[in-house]
């Protein structure tokens, strides 16, 4: 994928959606199964500066267990089984690292959107990490980077100045298309709710492409792309096709 973007108009939201444990290998599996052609998936440090993939800053809600993704080891995190909680079909699902995803990815042909996830107080850090990662990895793996956070995006960027970026913000709003702009991205990622046609337009009028998070309907999605969405985010890629 080049800076000029588009990418896919159909990114699985965190690996697999609802039909995997999120963020894992299976999901991307389920994902190139489907024939999906692009995936989202978020990346986080551990305590050790290794770039795993997770979306909470705690492992309670996706491993059901006590940790602070900041405060243990990557031997430590990938050690964890994030499959059990979701269904025990997928018991013994092993939380990746950044780099198993990204080999996966380049192994089934799927983009990555990447989303740079920091815990508080390691935006920076995080940006760089990934960044510095991608800058050996990227002709492997076409990417899209993103994040709720400039800092962020910044710190990526320069590492990888030729990879498109996109802003990650939960609602539309002028001052977010300005922050995307400054920052030299390539797109704004908008959350669904309050969205509307006027947004998607001024959006594009100001030389943005928009991806929307998360859309589960396929007549929604539909609606989106009439409106001149570039692409949306969902959990049932085996409904939005």
């Amino acid at each position: 994928m080049s800076a000029c973007w588009p990418g896919p108009a159909l990114y699985v939201h965190r690996c697999g959606g609802a039909l995997a444990p999120e963020n894992t290998l299976a999901g991307l599996r389920i994902a190139g199964r489907l024939g999906c052609a692009a995936v989202e998936f978020d990346v986080m440090l551990s305590a050790d500066g290794v770039p795993v993939v997770i979306h909470d800053e705690t492992l309670e809600r996706t491993a059901g267990r006590p940790g602070r993704v900041s405060c243990m080891s990557a031997a430590e995190l990938l050690a964890v089984d994030v499959g059990r909680a979701f269904h025990p079909a997928f018991q013994g699902e092993l939380l990746p690292s950044f780099e198993a995803v990204l080999a996966t990815c380049a192994e089934l042909g799927l983009v990555a959107n990447v989303e740079i996830k920091p815990a508080g107080g390691f935006e920076v850090d995080t940006g760089r990490v990934v960044g510095e990662l991608l800058a050996r990895r990227a002709p492997d793996v076409e990417v899209l980077l993103s994040s709720f956070s400039a800092d962020a995006l910044e710190a990526a960027a320069q590492r990888v100045p030729d990879l498109p970026r996109a802003l990650l913000v939960e609602a539309y709003s002028l001052a977010a298309q300005a922050r995307a702009l400054e920052l030299g991205c390539h797109g704004l990622n908008l959350g669904r709710q309050g969205l509307r046609p006027e947004h998607v337009r001024q959006a594009r009028a100001a030389g943005l492409h928009v991806l929307v998070y998360t859309v589960n309907d396929a007549l929604d999605a539909r609606q989106l792309k009439a409106w001149g969405v570039t692409g949306v985010f969902s959990d049932r890629p085996d409904l939005i096709r």
